[in-house]
């Protein structure tokens, strides 16, 4: 049986998407499949997928009914031998899928974020065989927009526990950025839905109570120059330190007291928290999309509505204030995770999909 899988994605980006998307391909590599990543050309996706040696090629895709995009894409299938197409954004999505129907490929659509789905431009998920939400919030949603509940599967995130685990130390992160007190930690691609604003706002917060604390800012993105415009027009320049994007996730994780994720908008099951848990950090995080599906509060973490300033700090300083009742939920959480939330458990899913839709 052809097992190459064919991954696409139009975003230019870098966050937990895209890595995840590395992720999913390098885990097939080496449990047998065989790969193709197609993005953007120039993008920082490719230039990852090259520096792990995986197959990549890039297709310009301009828009979502960019014909001579579905031409190219159909070209790669062909030569390359696709066997199933597992598409990840709007805009790739419709191409490649147009591109896998024309050759009869089967195709799996991945729903990584809450963003409602208005019904009359559901089309493209009717077109794939079958949908991968990140969570039960997301595939209710999908639901409620007239998908078949039949064709949809609930896929979180999951963790690799190899890397993520709770003999991470941090020590060295603390040491190289010069932190000695309590470290407050927003691990995310920087863009407005993250809610930053809203972080460094419960920052000032904090720090009138506890002025030790020292607040990270993880991770690259269209926002970052707005950011350090914030930080700077609220005076925390001593407090909070932007790191840009870092390959040691799990050794940061490590390094904070608290993970906060503050989500404004919408938000998935977004991988970060339960990569926290893994290590074994505190969490709070907003009541957004998928993620009371991975907080429950006061058991496995604190949730707050989002955009509220006030309710994260207090939470914030409420973990900081009982660092042993903070450890309990995390470990609670981390628990949880080992049981459900692995990376091999992921991919046990995803891959049942897989074998499922070409006959095997």
């Amino acid at each position: 049986m052809a097992r190459r899988v064919l991954h696409t994605e139009a975003s230019t980006g870098f966050g937990g998407q895209e890595l995840r998307i590395l992720d999913e391909a390098d885990w097939l590599r080496r449990h047998g499949w065989e790969v193709l990543v197609a993005g953007q050309p120039g993008s920082r996706l490719l230039a990852e997928a090259q520096a792990r040696a995986l197959p990549a090629v890039a297709v310009r895709m301009r828009s979502p009914v960019d014909l001579p995009a579905v031409v190219a894409m159909r070209r790669v299938m062909r030569r390359a031998r696709v066997a199933l197409v597992h598409t990840h954004s709007s805009v790739d999505s419709w191409v490649a899928t147009l591109a896998a129907k024309s050759l009869g490929l089967p195709v799996v659509r991945s729903r990584h974020v809450s963003i409602p789905v208005r019904r009359r431009r559901a089309l493209v998920y009717r077109l794939a065989d079958r949908i991968l939400a990140s969570g039960e919030t997301i595939r209710a949603h999908l639901i409620e927009v007239g998908i078949p509940a039949s064709r949809i599967v609930a896929v979180p995130a999951g963790v690799d526990v190899a890397r993520f685990h709770p003999g991470v130390d941090g020590t060295r992160v603390r040491r190289e950025l010069g932190l000695a007190g309590p470290v407050v930690g927003l691990v995310a691609n920087l863009r407005g839905s993250k809610g930053h604003a809203v972080f460094l706002r419960a920052a000032a917060r904090v720090l009138a109570r506890r002025p030790e604390t020292r607040f990270l800012i993880v991770g690259d993105g269209v926002a970052a120059p707005r950011v350090r415009a914030d930080i700077a027009a609220a005076g925390l320049e001593r407090a909070v330190i932007m790191t840009g994007f870092r390959r040691d996730v799990p050794e940061v994780m490590a390094a904070l007291d608290v993970l906060v994720l503050p989500s404004t908008r919408t938000d998935a099951t977004p991988q970060v928290i339960p990569q926290a848990l893994a290590v074994g950090t505190p969490v709070v995080a907003t009541t957004v999309g998928g993620i009371p599906e991975l907080v429950h509060d006061g058991e496995t973490g604190r949730l707050v509505p989002p955009g509220d300033d006030a309710a994260l700090a207090d939470a914030i300083l409420a973990l900081l204030d009982d660092p042993g009742g903070a450890r309990a939920m995390a470990r609670a959480g981390q628990a949880r995770v080992l049981r459900e939330l692995t990376f091999d458990a992921m991919m046990a899913k995803t891959t049942a999909v897989y074998r499922e839709l070409l006959g095997a």
